[in-house]
């Protein structure tokens, strides 16, 4: 991180030697600073998310580069944008329990002996506000 660090904030690639000389183009680092060129990169690398398809075609179109967008194996994103929100939803968000409800619990579940209880074998979920500890202890 202190190398991405440096080269952010001086905007010169530091694994490059100094020179007194001036500056070469090879040590000068393009450093993204504004809000809408960080959208853009972004956008870029979450292109599947239909939701920066119309961001992503106007950049391409911009760029000289429209033969990315279609419909083919070979295109970037499609021509089309879907009705809805296009809200992209990842697969961990898909299969977790939304929050505020309840995972499903089997009422006549009971523990196995030698089975360790977690939140997805049947133990209830804990309680957020609880303070805990860890290790229980005993009166003198």
């Amino acid at each position: 991180m202190a190398t991405a660090t440096a080269m952010y904030h001086t905007g010169r690639n530091p694994l490059h030697k100094l020179h007194r000389e001036a500056e070469t183009a090879d040590e000068v680092v393009d450093v993204v600073r504004g809000e809408k060129r960080r959208r853009l990169h972004k956008a870029f690398l979450r292109y599947h998310d239909a939701n920066n398809w119309p961001l992503l075609r106007e950049a391409l179109k911009t760029m000289g580069r429209a033969d990315l967008i279609g419909n083919g194996k070979h295109h970037l994103i499609p021509t089309w944008q879907p009705l809805g929100d296009g809200g992209y939803q990842s697969a961990r968000k898909k299969n977790s329990t939304p929050p505020g409800a309840k995972p499903e619990t089997r009422p006549d579940a009971r523990p196995i002996k030698g089975r360790v209880l977690t939140q997805h074998t049947g133990l209830p979920p804990r309680d957020n506000g609880a303070a805990r500890s860890s290790s229980p202890r005993k009166p003198r």
